[in-house]
């Protein structure tokens, strides 16, 4: 089972869409996540929110999110869920121009996220905020209006994506199908 953090963003049903075509999924709300629906989880998926990081005391949700630094099953932020990954990684956020249409990303680096991708795609975007790339992780894709649009991290299995693959069509739908084929290899190897 997929567990799917919902942060308040109306993409929610087409994350849980895309986990359907492959997985069972679990949907919760982010102040409502208790440890036994992690430890239950086969992997993670952070949804994006309808606010600004860079606006508001992030504290609650730094709280609410402490439990990642510790979490030792696969996790997937998206948007909002890759800032506040990053961000409880030491990343910085700043305000961008808006960025709300497709986008070309262009891959730089390998990754079992970008599995059977091509060098370039496009995705949706909808934000105005970017992040830096915590000292801990990979940059895996950029974009002209964004350098942070992928990472993942060194020694774990935390990935970030700035785009919105629920909403991306075929490219999004394979990027959310590959994020569930490396939970189930992860929990097939994880000592029982």
């Amino acid at each position: 089972m997929i567990l799917i953090i919902d942060c308040g963003s109306n993409k929610v049903p087409s994350i849980e869409y895309a986990v359907d075509l492959s997985c069972d999924y679990q949907t919760v709300g982010v102040f409502d996540l208790t440890e036994e629906q992690l430890n239950q989880a086969m992997g993670v998926i952070i949804s994006g929110a309808p606010i600004l990081v860079t606006e508001i005391d992030l504290s609650p949700y730094q709280t609410a999110f402490s439990w990642i630094k510790d979490y030792s099953k696969p996790v997937l932020g998206i948007c909002f869920g890759h800032q506040i990954l990053g961000l409880i990684h030491g990343a910085y956020a700043a305000r961008q121009k808006d960025d709300r249409d497709w986008q070309t990303i262009e891959l730089i680096e390998d990754s079992l996220l970008f599995d059977k991708f091509p060098f370039e795609f496009k995705m949706v975007e909808d934000h105005c905020e970017n992040i830096s790339v915590p000292s801990d992780f990979k940059l895996l894709a950029v974009s002209d209006a964004c350098v942070n649009e992928a990472m993942e991290h060194e020694s774990k299995t935390l990935f970030g994506v700035q785009f919105h693959p629920e909403v991306s069509g075929n490219m999004g739908t394979l990027l959310i199908e590959n994020f569930v084929n490396i939970c189930f290899n992860s929990a097939k190897n994880s000592p029982k």
